[in-house]
């Protein structure tokens, strides 16, 4: 009886541990604060959208920059001064744009509520809100997320799986924040929208044609990237799906069915017995992709938010507070 008593008491302290020592999150965290914070993200989405399209394509890719790298806690905002170093500058976050509209965003709450919403809940809500712009299904977030103080940018290369990393490693990688195999899979249906930077392609291009490659995909690469070393500055790149470039759809897993992915990672997912058979399944129903999707990508969204003696609320989302 002792023992047992004892172990139940353990059980209740790491209960409470676990509880308190993780950052408090939940649905309409917002409701008495701010509660117009959800509606206000949502319409400066929807006009940046109006005005620039793209944009609904890079808050789902922020997200996934954002939260796969220790906490989804919008480290990825911040900008290289006073000893911090920005994770923008990472080789890993190449290509990544429209980080100013992300003020814009954040300017309309402070107008509204000020320092109460955190860039971190810009992030999440913005990627939630971008993904029904561009024809996915609408996902209910939790909010109460706070802002890092710190840039992770020296732990990026080992905590963010790369286009031509194994399927292994990338599937360990989802599998740490919560991911499984098949909510791997639905989240790269991502690549369905958006396109590739040159620089991610030409492997598999030059010096000879990846025989995986269908051969006249490969033509249309190699015309849309017709040098083996492209300049990463450069604006030379392809759109992940021809026939639904900014629609977030299944296409994405018929193409790769069909050999016509862009990324090294793409041609994995069909040729590993793991996953090639989610693969097949998210063809053929893109209600199931979608179910899959945001599963997923709310798991991704969860995790490890930070704690309010960890984190902060940030004025500016490219700089921490001052003291």
């Amino acid at each position: 009886m002792a023992i047992h008593k004892l172990l139940c008491n353990l059980s209740f302290i790491f209960l409470l541990f676990f509880h308190f020592g993780k950052g408090e999150i939940r649905l309409n965290y917002y409701s008495e604060s701010c509660p117009n914070a959800e509606e206000i993200v949502k319409q400066e989405v929807i006009s940046l959208y109006h005005k620039h399209g793209n944009t609904a394509v890079s808050w789902l890719r922020t997200l996934f920059h954002d939260c796969m790298v220790k906490s989804c806690d919008a480290s990825i905002l911040l900008e290289s001064i006073n000893g911090i170093q920005s994770e923008k500058t990472s080789t890993r976050n190449m290509g990544m744009r429209n980080f100013k509209y992300i003020n814009t965003i954040k300017d309309a709450l402070e107008k509204s509520c000020p320092m109460t919403v955190s860039c971190a809940d810009i992030v999440a809500l913005s990627a939630r809100d971008g993904v029904v712009l561009l024809g996915g299904p609408h996902i209910e977030m939790k909010t109460g997320r706070k802002d890092s103080k710190e840039s992770h940018l020296a732990e990026i290369d080992e905590l963010l799986p790369n286009h031509n990393d194994s399927m292994a490693y990338v599937l360990s990688r989802f599998q740490s924040v919560g991911i499984d195999v098949e909510g791997t899979v639905a989240l790269l249906g991502a690549h369905s929208v958006g396109r590739v930077h040159c620089a991610n392609i030409v492997g598999r291009l030059y010096p000879t044609v990846d025989p995986t490659l269908d051969p006249n995909h490969a033509e249309y690469l190699k015309r849309r990237c017709p040098h083996p070393n492209p300049d990463p500055n450069a604006v030379e790149y392809s759109r992940n799906d021809l026939k639904t470039p900014m629609i977030l759809d299944n296409m994405y897993y018929k193409n790769i069915m069909n050999n016509k992915g862009l990324l090294i990672v793409d041609q994995q997912l069909v040729s590993d017995p793991i996953t090639s058979p989610f693969v097949e399944n998210m063809a053929t129903d893109n209600d199931y992709f979608h179910q899959q999707f945001s599963k997923a990508l709310l798991t991704l969204s969860e995790n490890n938010p930070l704690t309010e003696e960890d984190g902060e609320v940030r004025r500016d989302c490219r700089f921490v507070n001052s003291n």
